[in-house]
């Protein structure tokens, strides 16, 4: 007897093709999708780095037909424009540092590919994330939780989630090691077991992200911008303001006696202020569009361990409940790498207690 129906996104590298597997043999209705969300003229060399061409639906068809799966391909592009694109290059155009990963987790796998799934009759979605749901038998609340793998952890991207969206969704390789996946699908013989992991923008194939974000918005955006110190003197030419974060000390291209990092942006002049690693270390940040998932909107204060980056290593801190989806956070440490437009998660252990967008934050010292 059949566990119910599940749409799988398939986005045609190994792991989402692999999730589909594991769910049938686990005793599912597997139906396979992959979305269609961006058009540009296709180079093979850029495909192979980024997720959403058309070498992957091919993979991603070639797959479901080994597994003998239905397969679709759901057009979702104008609302990716709307709520994807648009996002990035307005925050570009702020002088925040989006990421349109979580963007198009929170819009179109989560919502806009659930709705698809539930009008079709499925009983869930799922997808290749590496990332685990448990639910709270005491509480009856859906919890977020790491993957096994630490390496391959997406539990951060996921933060977004509800639970009406948790209840719906099944992560099949939460609890396997890449290594794991792999081999799980060259005993498949699935033509992507050995395919590369995607790393870029799938609608920033070529180029800079000046270069895109001139040729959407029609604007007359300079190629070069200036760098400055702290007092505002002259240090250099810059690539443009929408190359650079906040923190970043490779790839500046300035000689100088000591290491200097993005301090600051300033998209209004084009300028990128730059000053010694100490000028990047935050105490204190504020950030908005707060989801909670393991808890309530909580009253007081309450004890975290916050990222702001993927790769980063949580930090001790307190969460300070604010108006509204507002809250203040404060390091039991300095850390660095706090950037605006970017988004912060807040742990307790292997648990994703929420997270939200990073707006402002508070040099220390």
């Amino acid at each position: 007897m059949s566990k119910g129906k599940v749409l799988v996104g398939m986005s045609g590298g190994v792991d989402s093709s692999t999730a589909a597997a594991i769910l049938k043999d686990e005793g599912y209705e597997v139906y396979g999708c992959t979305l269609k969300l961006w058009d540009e003229p296709e180079d093979p060399e850029v495909s192979a780095r980024t997720c959403c061409s058309l070498k992957d639906v091919e993979d991603a068809r070639a797959t479901a037909f080994k597994m003998d799966i239905p397969f679709y391909v759901l057009n979702m592009k104008d609302i990716f424009e709307e709520k994807v694109v648009k996002y990035f290059v307005n925050s570009y155009l702020k002088g925040e540092t989006p990421n349109p990963c979580i963007a198009c987790n929170r819009h179109i796998k989560f919502e806009a590919m659930l709705a698809k799934a539930m009008m079709l009759g499925m009983d869930y979605i799922a997808t290749g994330h590496y990332a685990r749901i448990e639910r709270d038998e005491g509480t009856g609340r859906y919890l977020l939780k790491k993957g096994v793998d630490r390496t391959k952890d997406q539990s951060y991207v996921l933060y977004m989630l509800n639970q009406e969206q948790l209840s719906k969704l099944l992560l099949p390789l939460g609890n396997l090691t890449k290594k794991q996946v792999r081999e799980i699908a060259r005993e498949k013989g699935f033509i992507n077991s050995s395919k590369p992991d995607s790393q870029d923008i799938c609608f920033v194939r070529h180029g800079r992200y000046t270069d895109f974000i001139r040729s959407y918005t029609k604007k007359d955006i300079p190629d070069e911008g200036t760098f400055v110190d702290e007092s505002g003197k002259v240090l250099g030419k810059s690539k443009g303001i929408f190359e650079y974060t906040i923190g970043q000390r490779k790839g500046l291209g300035i000689s100088a006696g000591s290491r200097l990092y993005v301090i600051n942006k300033d998209p209004d002049r084009n300028v990128i202020v730059l000053g010694p690693k100490e000028k990047t270390l935050v105490k204190r940040f504020y950030a908005d569009e707060i989801n909670y998932i393991a808890i309530d909107k909580p009253s007081s204060p309450v004890k975290v361990w916050a990222k702001t980056r993927y790769s980063q290593k949580e930090a001790e801190a307190m969460l300070h409940p604010l108006d509204d989806d507002r809250v203040m956070v404060e390091y039991r440490e300095p850390q660095s790498f706090v950037t605006p437009g970017q988004s912060v998660v807040f742990y307790d252990g292997d648990v994703v207690v929420g997270g939200g967008i990073i707006r402002q934050f508070e040099v220390y010292g």
